[in-house]
């Protein structure tokens, strides 16, 4: 499981101080890129190998909403691995309370957006990858 922090910005929420629902896929995005960066898999470097991971699926189930100028806790995982798919979990806390929890899958794919078996283009990456997924039992 990977940690971030992020803060609630005044441009994320609306005239009561609730941050807007799509602001929690940014925060995934967030947590997503700085635990591939803290696994030294940055995209960039993905992308420069001609390597590309755009979102096919995504869910958020809302629990609380964040607020305005809160910390929050976004906990990152790798939930699932396959050869031209990754999913990603997630929570998003302030302190130890739950305000949203979801997923992102994205493929593997070519600098065409083609489909690729990762497994087959760079082995290396993937059994690193394979080594952090905390796949469910």
């Amino acid at each position: 499981m990977h940690t971030t922090k992020v803060r609630v910005r005044y441009a994320e929420t609306d005239q009561m101080g609730v941050a807007y629902n799509v602001n929690y896929f940014v925060w995934f995005e967030v947590g997503r890129t700085e635990y591939m960066r803290d696994i030294n898999i940055p995209y960039k470097a993905l992308e420069g190998k001609g390597i590309f991971m755009p979102v096919v699926e995504n869910f958020c189930h809302y629990v609380k909403p964040a607020m305005y100028d809160q910390v929050l806790t976004i906990n990152t995982k790798i939930a699932e691995l396959k050869a031209a798919t990754i999913k990603f979990q997630y929570e998003i806390l302030n302190g130890v309370e739950l305000l949203a929890e979801g997923y992102v899958r994205l493929a593997f794919t070519d600098k065409n957006m083609k489909p690729i078996n990762l497994k087959k283009v760079d082995r290396e990456l993937w059994e690193t990858l394979n080594k952090y997924c905390e796949a469910d039992e």
